[in-house]
């Protein structure tokens, strides 16, 4: 089942005396959260925050809450995640969030055969590279366009052209 609240981050700490926070972003760049107004401190999008300024840096992106104006109060945000909502995100054309890959199953587009599910995506700089497990085995595969053929994480289902040697013993 697909999250509605997504984490996008965690408040590693305060920048300033008046309330702005350093956030470490879990996104391809921290310019993705320039595009929010409102995140959410819980799961269930219960507790809102509302973001004044936004502005990103190469590993943390400071925000500025609105009704947070001290040192003291931000302070207390420390720790915390944030979450936004996912109906106020708009993908581009081949790009997913890691949390809706996970548990995908995973077919071969020539043989049909199931390869596996989703467990793990990992950052690599060049390309994100799928941890694909079937049986206790792990497989790696690059994320990349001439291996993925299609994506389909509302039904749970990826289809794959794996370059030779990462499924058989093949080199």
């Amino acid at each position: 089942m697909r999250k509605q609240f997504l984490e996008v981050g965690k408040i590693v700490g305060t920048h300033g005396i008046r309330g702005a926070v350093r956030v470490q972003p879990w996104s391809d760049s921290g310019d993705f959260l320039v595009n929010f107004k409102r995140f959410y401190l819980d799961s269930e999008g219960k507790s809102v925050i509302t973001a004044e300024r936004i502005q990103p840096g190469n590993s943390i992106v400071i925000i500025k809450i609105k009704d947070v104006e001290s040192i003291e109060a931000a302070e207390k945000l420390r720790g915390s995640l944030i979450y936004i909502n996912r109906d106020d995100v708009r993908l581009p054309e081949g790009r997913y969030f890691i949390n809706d890959l996970l548990g995908c199953e995973v077919t071969d587009a020539d043989s049909g055969a199931i390869l596996g599910k989703i467990t793990d995506v990992s950052a690599t700089g060049a390309n994100d590279v799928w941890h694909i497990t079937k049986d206790g085995k792990e497989y790696l595969v690059p994320a990349i366009g001439q291996v993925i053929v299609s994506v389909d994480t509302e039904a749970g289902a990826v289809v794959l052209r794996p370059l030779k040697g990462i499924f058989d013993d093949e080199n």
